[in-house]
């Protein structure tokens, strides 16, 4: 019956997309051995789907995975937008293998068991992989845009076949960095650019009050130089009648 429905899942023909390599350190042997996998079509599973095999198929011996996210080293997943990732499989087995689907779900970090969405089964068709090849199948997906922004794990399973027996391999079990979509601009970071501005003009009229204060302070008035002349009329117009005054003009008579 499971061989069955593998093999009607290669029935349906949806899109056609070359694979590239995986990019790793090899011998010029190795090199001359792998081989880009092409014609391998794919389709694609709404949200939600149920996942192949509900996680009971055993991984096949010698078939090696790795995940890489394309430009994106912190694995931030836009919510409500779509985000690529390439799986690469490395055929060290015995037989070829086909490629059935990739799927995978998110969960709450500190627990597996709090299920938290079912992403996108993506199916292939016609996908192979020989003996000692690499090949790179892409994986897009999309979380629910009503999912908080924060840190969720992430966990990646691709399901193939060889010799007409299903396999699956966990190719992704780790942390991905949900974030608000909206490119560059959140609220949170609109608000803080606000505040930041607003915090630089009171400390620009604050600064500007200091400088005026201490420009008057620095101020000093004008001198204004009276002549010892204009100084002596006056002192004899204030001193004219008093005592002061007759006794000066007694001491002037006595020295002529």
């Amino acid at each position: 019956m499971g061989i069955r429905v593998f093999s009607a899942l290669f029935a349906l023909l949806l899109l056609a997309s070359p694979l590239l390599p995986v990019a790793r350190c090899e011998t010029d042997e190795e090199a001359a051995a792998n081989e880009v996998i092409e014609g391998a079509d794919l389709g694609i599973v709404g949200d939600d789907t149920q996942v192949f095999g509900d996680g009971t198929f055993s991984p096949a011996p010698g078939v090696n995975t790795v995940c890489v996210f394309p430009k994106n080293a912190g694995k931030l997943v836009p919510a409500g937008e779509e985000t690529e990732l390439l799986v690469g499989v490395h055929n060290e087995g015995e037989s070829t293998l086909k490629v059935v689907a990739i799927h995978a779900s998110v969960h709450l970090p500190f627990d597996h068991h709090m299920f938290v969405q079912n992403l996108t089964v993506q199916e292939f068709h016609n996908a192979s992989v020989p003996v000692s090849v690499q090949a790179t199948f892409p994986y897009i997906f999309a979380v629910s845009k009503f999912l908080q922004p924060g840190s969720f794990d992430l966990v990646g399973s691709i399901v193939y076949e060889i010799d007409q027996h299903p396999y699956q391999t966990v190719f992704y079990n780790g942390t991905i960095e949900v974030v608000e979509a909206g490119g560059f601009l959140s609220v949170e970071s609109v608000f803080l650019i606000t505040l930041g501005v607003a915090l630089l003009g009171l400390f620009g009229l604050w600064a500007y009050g200091q400088i005026q204060q201490i420009s008057k302070k620095t101020k000093r008035a004008p001198k204004v130089e009276v002549g010892t002349a204009t100084t002596d009329a006056n002192m004899d117009e204030w001193l004219q009648g008093t005592a002061y005054s007759q006794s000066l003009s007694s001491k002037s008579k006595k020295k002529k």
